[in-house]
């Protein structure tokens, strides 16, 4: 988000899912990632550019459209739900700040939400007198 350039990790399932796509579903990208560097896209529109905004939306809807799921989705719903996945698994709020590339940790403590039933779990187990 925000033409920022970061790492970000992948998990084992989504790696041979993106190693595929580059082998198999677009080849011309193969020789690239061999040489791979931080300006190359990995995703590009049918024009062989980089891929915007919108297209990663419309990309988005038509993956969920086609797995039925039915509810709105978003590439910020994801970004939302990732972050609230690393703070409920106990990832510290600098880390999550990191991986979402927010420059100021006020940013991330927003972007966040915690379940009421996490924090019920969280004062049950560390409070003394709960």
């Amino acid at each position: 988000k925000g033409n920022k350039q970061r790492m970000v990790p992948l998990g084992d399932c989504a790696l041979v899912a993106v190693l595929a796509w580059l082998e198999e579903g677009r080849p011309e990208l193969a020789a690239r990632a061999r040489k791979r560097t931080p300006q190359q896209p990995v995703f590009l529109n049918h024009r062989g550019g980089r891929l915007s905004r919108q297209g990663w939306f419309q990309r988005l809807r038509e993956h969920a459209i086609a797995a039925g799921i039915s509810r709105d989705i978003s590439p910020h719903k994801l970004r939302h739900s990732f972050a609230t996945h690393l703070i409920e698994g106990g990832a510290d709020l600098r880390a999550v700040q990191t991986l979402l590339g927010h420059a100021d940790i006020s940013t991330t403590q927003v972007y966040t939400h915690l379940s009421q039933s996490h924090l019920r779990h969280a004062y049950q187990r560390h409070h003394p007198r709960a």
